[in-house]
């Protein structure tokens, strides 16, 4: 169910591929896992690109945000008790709790429940990614959405597992005093405050209140959640260049060393999305000078040099951290993508084809794997990682169709036997798979 969810999501929203962003999402998720009640820490992630605050977690472990909330969460531990409520849903099994009352009434009603949570995942005014009309969705997630008592829950728990985790659970309450107080200038509250329900009696005495119990102790600043939000606000900023000067200022009148750093890499950022490349450069090399192991550091000077026209150098800075880190994912894409700039596409495609290995249910690294085949010229391995790509869409008559034309292929370029029997197998197997999922005929 939440395998068929997250392909519903993949199909119906737009995702942003950034593997930096999705390095720290996965990072600081299961750090709240490992402190939380989940049995299992198996976790699939998405990232809706999408200025709207809101984040969801969904059967099977599920969790996903859009960007807005790196931009209205202005620490990380705003961040983290957000991700932790989300968490906190999966592990008290208020989904399984949901299914179970839908299988007592009536059966349509567990497709119904699978809806609200996309509906609500997906609801953006401006991107009109939701599937259904406005009034339709709505009414489909007010019946179905976790109870007021389930949000509550999930509050209690998250902020437990925050303050385990060794964030502010003072951060929760913030956060949602942030949101009624956004809510307060808006036709339309945000999307979290939409699809979880939180007033303001739950906000003071709560989370407040909550907060007071826990032992003091003191809560640093952390640079990395600070590096993707500025990510975040630089995709999304419409002027580029009132942005770069924004962040001129606010780098000359920083006043301690962690702001200075902040705005530092900020303005890299604006420099870089207003296509000022030299800027850019010398702006991040006090940065890598003085961090110069950071991966989010080493791979933003690999995007410049690629945007730059200079891959080969971007290629040369990122081999010696590959040593090192092998099998990042940010680094990873980074070298891919100056491969690809380069022209080196067989080796590009070799590469992401390796690190599938690690992350194969990533269907923007299947996508691209398709298109870099393309550039090399092995249309067989297009269609096979095209398969992939379906399949993750669990659309497996089109998974089928690319299999088959890769096999096709095969079986005219005299291909080896182990080959052609491979891709048999795997198209036998695509088919159990579209038989399971249609159910008894």
């Amino acid at each position: 169910m939440g395998q068929q969810f997250l392909a519903q999501i993949r199909r119906s929203a737009p995702t942003i591929p950034d593997a930096v962003l999705m390095n720290y999402l996965e990072n600081i998720t299961y750090k709240l896992a490992s402190r939380s009640q989940l049995q299992d820490h198996r976790l699939s992630f998405v990232i809706i690109d999408s200025e709207e605050l809101n984040a969801f977690a969904a059967p099977g472990g599920i969790i996903g945000v859009n960007t807005g909330l790196f931009i209205n969460a202005r620490t990380e531990s705003e961040f983290a008790s957000v991700m932790a409520h989300e968490i906190a849903h999966v592990s008290q099994r208020h989904f399984a709790r949901g299914v179970d009352q839908a299988q007592s009434g009536q059966v349509g009603q567990i497709a119904s429940l699978l809806a609200s949570v996309l509906i609500m995942a997906t609801s953006q005014a401006e991107h009109g990614a939701a599937a259904i009309t406005a009034v339709q969705g709505r009414a489909v997630e007010n019946q179905l959405r976790f109870s007021r008592s389930n949000e509550a829950e999930a509050d209690r728990v998250g902020q437990d597992n925050i303050f385990a985790a060794g964030f502010d659970p003072e951060a929760m309450g913030t956060l949602f005093e942030n949101l009624q107080a956004i809510s307060r200038f808006r036709s339309r509250p945000p999307e979290f405050l939409l699809s979880h329900p939180v007033t303001e009696s739950q906000i003071s005495p709560d989370a407040r209140g909550r907060a007071i119990r826990y032992p003091l102790r003191e809560y640093g600043v952390n640079m990395e959640y600070q590096i993707n939000r500025a990510r975040v606000i630089g995709h999304y900023a419409p002027d580029k260049a009132d942005l770069v000067s924004e962040y001129q200022r606010l780098l000359s009148e920083s006043t301690s060393e962690f702001a200075r750093d902040v705005n530092r890499y900020s303005l890299v950022i604006a420099y870089y999305e207003n296509e000022q490349y030299t800027d850019a450069v010398r702006t991040l090399l006090p940065l890598l000078n003085k961090d110069a192991n950071r991966i989010s550091y080493v791979v933003t000077m690999a995007e410049i040099l690629t945007e730059q026209n200079e891959p080969n150098q971007a290629i040369d800075f990122l081999q010696r951290h590959l040593e090192i880190n092998p099998n990042n994912h940010a680094l990873t894409i980074a070298y891919v993508n100056a491969l690809i700039e380069a022209r080196a596409y067989i080796q590009a495609a070799e590469m992401m084809e390796l690190h599938s290995v690690y992350r194969e249910n990533d269907h923007h690294l299947w996508y691209q794997l398709a298109e870099t085949w393309g550039q090399a010229g092995n249309i067989s391995k297009v269609h096979q990682a095209r398969a992939e790509y379906f399949a993750l869409m669990y659309d497996f008559r089109s998974a089928r169709e690319q299999l088959q034309f890769a096999l096709r292929i095969e079986e005219d370029n005299g291909a080896a036997p182990a080959e052609q029997a491979r891709l048999r197998q795997k198209i036998t197997e695509t088919e159990q798979r579209a038989l399971a999922l249609s159910g008894p005929q």
